[in-house]
């Protein structure tokens, strides 16, 4: 069994969620950990949403969880090929999952596989987590786990997705590590009116109308700068990179940004890194076409950095929609991070650049996504996301991740392989 076999094997397994289907996969890992002689368990609390669980060593009292998730998103149309196919030729492994997140699932598996193969003496425990119904928010999957079987997951620290792909500036390779991401604080926007006859709509108050101008002014919106320290010592580092003197203060990021010259979508997660955003993404109002409505709603996508809460998210808004519309926040999840000054950071940082070669350059990002490390951070353990390509990766990789043609280059394959196997071996060895 090779890496990309093994991956090729996993997309094949359609775990689309939903409806998820997860056990599936579960029960193909529990075959092979079994093979292996490696205890593990699958956990379902529902028919179907199973994740599996493996621990590799006993000894010694150090414990490092990696962690996968098995489920993958719709793959819509417009593919190049069938989206579940796992494919491997020219040099390449195809299908949903590839990078989002069956390749780092795969890599995760496989190192313990060749660590138990090897029956190489772990001072510690290695443990592999392959959850569910990461990308429907968790509960199926991780909150599972964490509030029926807490002590299956404790660990001194994970490695997880996250990481934003390495990029290259001139000859200068960046690798990424994920120390954060922003919370979420959807928010429900009300506005109310007074309906009649659409004929002489001037008798009436048009709640669509009012709902209206404050979605136009929210498309507009740019919230004041917040800069975390990892992120402010990120752009310092990227302006360094290109040869910028331009200084890192809050009131010249966008001056900045647009002066580093990235490619437009790196550019605008680095935006989003930098402030509260606020997406309206769902709005509606009216019954028919002749009556005057008089209640509009929309539905806005808020993110928050740390630092940031419930409090500001009101304020923000309503400094942009005015006094008359009714708030509400319909769903709240306060951001995560963990600190990149520890030993566990550092381990990550020289690991990779050894497996990289000496010449990459390691910095910290906050997510403006989510992942399941939002709920390992809840409960206490420090989480690290990682994207560990290989150099010479093609960037467009980045563009199919929840889009068409997703598909991972095998020397990548292996690259995260051989920085997971080092990484286990530095710690427990």
């Amino acid at each position: 069994m090779t890496p990309e076999r093994l991956l090729s094997e996993l997309i094949r397994l359609d775990t689309t969620n939903p409806p998820g289907n997860e056990s599936d996969l579960a029960f193909y890992l529990k075959t092979l950990f079994d093979e292996a002689g490696i205890p593990n368990e699958i956990i379902a609390p529902a028919e179907g949403r199973g994740s599996f669980i493996a621990r590799l060593g006993r000894r010694g009292k150090k414990r490092l969880l990696f962690l996968a998730h098995s489920d993958v998103v719709p793959p819509g149309e417009g593919w190049d090929f069938a989206p579940f196919s796992g494919e491997i030729r020219e040099g390449m492994v195809y299908g949903r999952g590839a990078l989002d997140c069956k390749s780092l699932l795969a890599a995760q598996a496989f190192c313990l596989l060749q660590l138990a193969r090897e029956q190489f003496p772990l001072q510690g425990e290695l443990i592999f987590a392959a959850t569910a119904d990461e990308e429907r928010g968790g509960a199926l999957g991780i909150k599972h786990l964490l509030h029926r079987y807490p002590e299956k997951l404790q660990a001194d620290f994970a490695v997880n997705e996250g990481a934003e792909l390495p990029i290259d500036l001139g000859k200068q390779r960046v690798y990424f590590l994920q120390v954060g991401e922003k919370g979420t604080a959807w928010t429900r926007l009300t506005a109310r009116g007074r309906s009649c006859h659409g004929s002489v709509p001037s008798l009436g108050d048009n709640a669509v109308v009012k709902l209206a101008r404050a979605v136009a002014g929210l498309g507009e919106y740019r919230s004041p700068v917040k800069l975390v320290p990892e992120v402010k010592y990120l752009l310092q580092e990227l302006a360094r990179i290109r040869g910028l003197e331009i200084p890192v203060r809050e009131e010249n990021i966008d001056q900045l940004l647009e002066s580093l010259d990235l490619e437009h979508g790196f550019t605008e997660t680095l935006r989003a890194m930098t402030r509260l955003t606020a997406s309206p993404n769902v709005s509606g109002g009216g019954s028919r076409v002749n009556v005057v409505p008089d209640l509009a709603t929309a539905e806005v996508d808020v993110r928050i950095l740390p630092g940031q809460d419930r409090d500001y998210v009101l304020r923000e808004l309503r400094s942009v929609v005015g006094e008359e519309l009714e708030m509400e926040i319909t769903e709240y999840r306060e951001p995560s991070f963990t600190s990149a000054a520890t030993e566990y950071y550092r381990l990550l940082e020289q690991t990779l650049r050894e497996t990289a070669g000496e010449g990459v350059l390691c910095l910290p990002m906050i997510s403006a996504g989510s992942t399941d490390s939002k709920h390992l951070r809840a409960a206490g353990i420090p989480a690290y996301g990682i994207a560990p390509l290989a150099p010479g990766a093609d960037p467009e990789l980045r563009t199919t991740i929840h889009g068409c043609n997703e598909r991972i280059d095998i020397a990548s394959l292996h690259f995260m392989v051989k920085f997971l196997d080092s990484l286990a071996r530095r710690y427990l060895g």
